[in-house]
């Protein structure tokens, strides 16, 4: 994917070097404290030494880690000679958001609307959002309450080495479906499709629905593709299969053989291997959010 030459989106937190806190209090491991006993141990004998510790225990549980200073901003959880690779990664998903606020900016402006940029909290470990905490294991995900997007950065290297579905575009891919969900906020979908899963009966029938708001997403993702291309030449060879395989790696379908060595479709929340790809493609070719309508 071409991307260096890109501007870096505005509407980008990345809470990163605070251990991925922000907001609400958590009290500080033992390893910790006892790293941090003999660095507080002469602040106790002044005044001073007392008010430094005092703007310390506020800014910490204020969710900034002063610590961070003491390793040079190091990105917590991560090894010195891993810091450049996490910072380019945070600089690359920085520049594909703001590609999509071009795209999509654009596309509602052609349409009569203007377009509202969401915003997105790079962490690692956990966090809170507005939807309640998040943490790792969740994966990438947009919260309508404050319409952003959090990545654990963390996720891409489990999608590289556990799903093995690696290179740049795989990337792109799934920030560009986050912001998708985004898009279907702004439509009101995803609020019609939450009353929709209150009325309906029974958990498959919530689920059925659930797929359909997932799959639009792909395809959205792959409108997105198809106008940015078209706007900023970004496509290079094998990105396409780059998304695609990662849309397929990622299916029910799949993640479910791989876990229990067979299939529910019932409980399917995102949609098969097969629909993933097919509903990204289309998108890909038509570049019409109309064609999206898995509804």
């Amino acid at each position: 994917m071409r991307w260096k030459k890109g501007r870096k989106s505005t509407n980008v937190d990345d809470r990163r070097t605070s251990g991925g806190r922000s907001g609400g209090f958590k009290m500080p491991s033992l390893q910790t404290l006892f790293f941090i006993f003999p660095i507080i141990k002469p602040l106790l004998k002044s005044k001073f030494g007392l008010l430094i510790i005092g703007a310390g225990a506020l800014a910490y549980m204020s969710g900034f880690n002063p610590l961070s200073f003491m390793n040079g901003g190091q990105t917590a959880g991560i090894a010195p000679q891993h810091q450049a690779a996490d910072d380019e990664r945070a600089t690359f998903i920085s520049t594909v958001l703001a590609d999509t606020e071009d795209v999509w900016k654009d596309i509602f402006n052609k349409a009569g609307y203007t377009y509202r940029e969401p915003k997105m909290v790079l962490y690692r470990g956990s966090t809170q959002s507005g939807c309640g905490g998040a943490d790792s294991a969740m994966g990438p995900f947009y919260c309508p309450a404050d319409e952003t997007v959090y990545i654990d950065l963390g996720f891409y290297d489990e999608l590289k080495y556990k799903f093995k579905a690696s290179g740049d575009f795989a990337q792109a891919y799934i920030l560009a479906h986050e912001v998708g969900h985004h898009i279907q906020n702004l439509q009101g979908t995803l609020e019609k499709v939450q009353r929709a899963k209150q009325r309906s009966h029974g958990k498959s029938a919530a689920n059925a629905l659930q797929v359909k708001v997932e799959l639009q997403a792909d395809c959205y993702a792959g409108v997105w593709t198809n106008h940015a291309h078209k706007m900023k030449n970004i496509l290079e060879e094998g990105d396409i299969d780059e998304a695609l395989n990662a849309a397929n790696v990622i299916g029910d379908d799949t993640l479910q053989k791989k876990a229990q060595g067979y299939v529910v479709p019932d409980s399917f929340t995102h949609g098969s291997s097969k629909q993933r790809m097919t509903w990204f493609l289309r998108g890909l070719k038509t570049g019409d959010l109309n064609s999206c309508n898995t509804f």
